[in-house]
This record gives structure tokens, sequence and C-alpha cells, in this order.
């Protein structure tokens, strides 16, 4: 099974993704140390990126999906997924397989959040473009992350039954 953890920066893909893994035994992906410098470049100067400069991103990320469902390797993956045909790239190498969990939170906890982040090279100056390009998912379970981390990981693991 490949778990897709989807969300706006700050949502806590990351530290939710990990978790999640960790206590499955699963491998671990976070989707942004595949982008390329050029992306992460970019976003650092505080613009957002289009479609476009996702297109290879999303390529190495569906070779990740693919590579896992071939070899039967359980994964947990960090990704945005702001939009739907980001989502089917992905998903449609194995609807069955392929599960999505959306988290979201109030605007002011997630600019809270990233304000408080170190290190990390996406602005808070780009959760309002993130928003803005959020196509919200039909297929996924959502999960507030308001609570911690140890209580949505708990969350995730009872409604899929993993």
């Amino acid at each position: 099974m490949v778990v897709i953890i989807m969300g706006v920066s700050g949502a806590g893909k990351t530290t939710v993704g990990r978790t999640l893994a960790a206590e499955l035994g699963w491998r671990f992906i976070d989707a942004d140390d595949l982008h390329p410098r050029s992306n992460v470049m970019k976003m650092a100067a505080g613009a957002p990126l289009t479609d476009e400069d996702r297109a290879p991103w999303l390529r190495k990320l569906r070779d990740e999906v693919a590579r896992a469902l071939v070899q039967g390797e359980d994964l947990v993956m960090a990704f945005s997924g702001l939009k739907q045909a980001y989502r089917t790239l992905l998903e449609e190498l194995d609807p069955t397989h392929v599960r999505w969990v959306f988290l979201h939170a109030p605007h002011e906890v997630l600019a809270r959040r990233m304000s408080q982040r170190q290190g990390h090279f996406m602005p808070a100056s780009l959760l309002e473009s993130q928003m803005a390009a959020m196509e919200l998912p039909s297929r996924a379970l959502s999960v507030d992350v308001t609570p911690p981390p140890a209580d949505i990981v708990k969350h995730i693991r009872d409604e899929l039954g993993v």
C-alpha cells in the first residue's frame, strides 16, 4: 500500500508521515526532497511554482510510487497534492493501493506553524498561494491536524486499518 499524506505547507505532512511510517515499519519519502534545485530556489525566493515547474518533480514522484507498487513495498509519502491532476498522476497507477490522507487546519494554525519553522526553504508568504491552488480532494481521508501528532497518526491508522 502507498499512503500519501497531503496538504498545504505547515499542515504537518512530514511530521505525520514520518511518524506513521516509523510506526508501521514502512519506507518514508518526503516529496520536498525530490524537488529540483531550481524549484527550491524559486520557492525560497518567495515565488510560487507553476505546473511547468512541477512537471519533472511530479514524474519523479510517480516513479517512486510505481517502484513501490511493482516491488510490493509499503510506502508513506508526504506530498502537497494541491491539484487533482497531480493526485491523479500518482493514483492512476493503482487506485486500490494508493490511499490519500488530507491534512488540514485553520489558516491561522498553518501560518503560525510556518512562521515557527527553522531551516525550511518554503517561506510563510507562500501559504496564501498554496491555499488558493488547493483543490479539495474528493477521495481522501480528511484529518484535522490541530491535535497532537500521535493522536493524528492513531486516527489515520484506525481509519485506514493499518
